[in-house]
């Protein structure tokens, strides 16, 4: 790959931080924490790339795409986590959006060596989620430059799926593999080089922005509220009762009723309530908006003067 790792910004010594070995506990925390309070003015810096890397992900998506992040070591498995959290939150399909991490499931435990230095894996990782050109893959490398991500962005470009770059490096070599690169340098680390720091928790608030932000224009939330949640715990089947009566204003015998009748299915208790409709009928208003809550409440008072 011919990169000097001393020439990346990731790898760079931390004047700040030089004499931090010297240092009590309450001196350390309270250094990363003023280092870690400029990540979030990094992130702000690349606000529009994000933006558009969402977009892609969303047009992708309604056209029938998944998105899938690829990453290794801490990279990975931020991936790995933001995938993983997209089921409950959303209700999502597990196959949507997806996590591969170089070395596979059992990197994500332990760290399997070498396993980011070899591109081919990358690329065959792809090929074995049978990736197409309808989907969406995000690479993800603190360095900008990890071997195995670049065979994944390679591989993807080949068969016309879409690509994105997350990097915390400046002109980073994964940047020339992707349709969108998002570029975020949150300088130096605290320990130098340790990337699980710094750069990975810009990482972290940027999937959170991708992932979110798409759900949000697929219908997934209705104002503030995870309408399409799913409720397989104790804790969130409470949450979703607790959203149909701050949207419905109904006690909480009816929302745990309406939420029964729907198999614990948020949406369409909400629109059976508001609208006075049975289950078949809301289920009908929402897949004509899109699974859009408001979009169905709008529908409801077009048709019927409900409000």
């Amino acid at each position: 790959m011919g990169v000097i790792l001393s020439n990346l910004l990731t790898e760079q010594c931390n004047e700040r931080t030089r004499n931090i070995d010297q240092l009590e506990i309450r001196e350390i925390v309270e250094m990363m924490n003023n280092e870690d309070q400029t990540v979030s003015m990094s992130v702000k810096q690349v606000l529009p790339d994000i933006s558009r890397s969402a977009e892609i992900i969303l047009e992708a998506m309604r056209d029938g795409g998944r998105l899938f992040y690829t990453g290794a070591g801490t990279s990975g498995r931020l991936g790995v986590l933001d995938a993983a959290e997209c089921p409950p939150t959303f209700r999502t399909p597990h196959e949507l959006v997806q996590g591969i991490m170089a070395g596979g499931e059992g990197a994500m435990f332990r760290a399997v060596e070498g396993a980011e230095d070899d591109p081919k894996a990358g690329a065959d990782d792809l090929k074995e989620r049978k990736l197409t050109e309808k989907d969406v893959v995000v690479g993800i490398a603190a360095s900008g430059r990890t071997p195995y991500v670049i065979g994944a962005l390679q591989y993807a470009r080949e068969i016309g799926a879409k690509t994105i770059a997350l990097a915390c490096n400046k002109n980073a070599e994964i940047s020339q593999y992707a349709d969108q690169k998002i570029e975020v340098l949150v300088g130096p680390e605290v320990l130098t080089g340790s990337t699980r720091l710094k750069a990975a928790t810009a990482q972290k608030m940027i999937l959170n922005m991708l992932s979110t932000s798409v759900m949000i224009k697929l219908g997934k939330v209705y104002r503030n509220l995870m309408v399409d949640l799913h409720a397989s715990n104790s804790k969130l089947l409470e949450r979703a009762r607790q959203i149909v009566i701050a949207i419905t204003g109904v006690d909480y015998e009816t929302a745990a009723h309406y939420l029964k009748l729907t198999d614990q299915h948020v949406k369409p208790a909400i629109v059976m309530i508001e609208g006075k409709v049975s289950y078949e009928e809301a289920n009908l208003l929402l897949n004509n908006a899109e699974q859009s809550v408001a979009k169905a409440l709008e529908l409801l008072t077009e048709q019927n003067g409900v409000k």
